[in-house]
């Protein structure tokens, strides 16, 4: 069997780890893969990084967050896409591991993994594992437990492989838009991978395959100081609850028990985050209306 072309795909902005980030890219065991780097980088520093890595493909993007995001997995030329963003680490055997899994399960659209969050001085702070095996899911059942739960326990995009046909069949307009409800400026990526798994099935690694950098010292988006719009982290779960119901994962009785979990949410954020109290009356109208 030959072996398919992965792109791993970076779209960066934070020159700070960068070079880190880049080099565990380039020392993934698996032999068949490209590395592109899409840079929204106001300064020359992580293009002077990438002049370094001759085996780079690099490209200047003019667009910001979202738009940087989509032009980097959107350039990649692989059978299959593995973000990989500008603070995070991936684990040498991490595209070996992901692409051997796909391998296996024709089925499935989107391959995750066990992960490590890190801090600015790359010690380990957190070990996510939200399962103690190996195996296949039907992408409803993962989308089920992660509206139920509202909570993300796949983890950031560096955490996923995915399918690039998959992800040309949504195109652009939809990656990050779940039903009728936009996920953009929030749970954009829990949005993506409710649209990649599709009626398919996704793959989890019980190995820890990728570190993701949190730190509050940091400008991210996993951080409400340098992220405008870190409310609707919190308000696009209500969203996609009431989505999802639409969409029939969930059931109208499913989605009423959430009540008290919405409820709670909006009391505890809603003065801080008024798009969380926005979400709320628009779950209690939707209660409502279905009798």
């Amino acid at each position: 069997m030959s072996l398919p072309l992965v792109s791993i795909v970076i779209p960066s902005y934070k020159p700070g780890h960068f070079e880190q980030c880049l080099r565990s890219a380039l020392g993934q065991t698996y032999p068949h893969l490209d590395i592109q780097v899409s840079d929204n980088c106001p300064s020359e520093a992580i293009r002077d990084i990438c002049a370094r890595y001759p085996q780079v493909i690099y490209q200047r993007n003019t667009g910001t967050r979202d738009k940087n995001v989509l032009g980097a997995f959107f350039s990649g030329k692989g059978d299959l896409i593995k973000p990989l963003f500008d603070d995070d680490i991936l684990h040498p055997f991490c595209v070996e591991r992901m692409v051997a899994a796909l391998n296996q399960e024709p089925e499935a659209q989107l391959v995750f993994s066990a992960s490590q969050v890190i801090n600015i001085d790359n010690q380990r702070t957190e070990t996510r594992r939200p399962y103690q095996t190996s195996g296949s899911m039907p992408g409803r059942d993962l989308q089920r437990s992660m509206v139920l739960g509202m909570r993300n326990f796949v983890g950031e995009f560096s955490t996923v492989m995915f399918r690039r046909e998959r992800l040309w069949e949504i195109g652009t307009a939809g990656l990050f838009r779940y039903g009728g409800w936009d996920c953009t400026f929030g749970l954009a990526d829990v949005a993506a991978y409710f649209n990649l798994a599709g009626d398919g099935s996704v793959f989890y690694i019980d190995e820890e395959l990728s570190y993701f950098r949190h730190d509050q010292r940091l400008e991210s988006n996993s951080n409400p100081g340098a992220n405008p719009n870190f409310g609707y982290c919190f308000s696009d779960y209500i969203d996609l609850a009431i989505e999802s119901q639409v969409a029939g994962v969930i059931s109208a009785a499913e989605l009423a028990a959430l009540g008290g979990t919405v409820d709670g949410v909006a009391a505890r954020l809603s003065a801080v985050f008024p798009m969380v109290g926005r979400s709320q009356q628009r779950y209690h109208d939707f209660i409502a209306a279905l009798g």
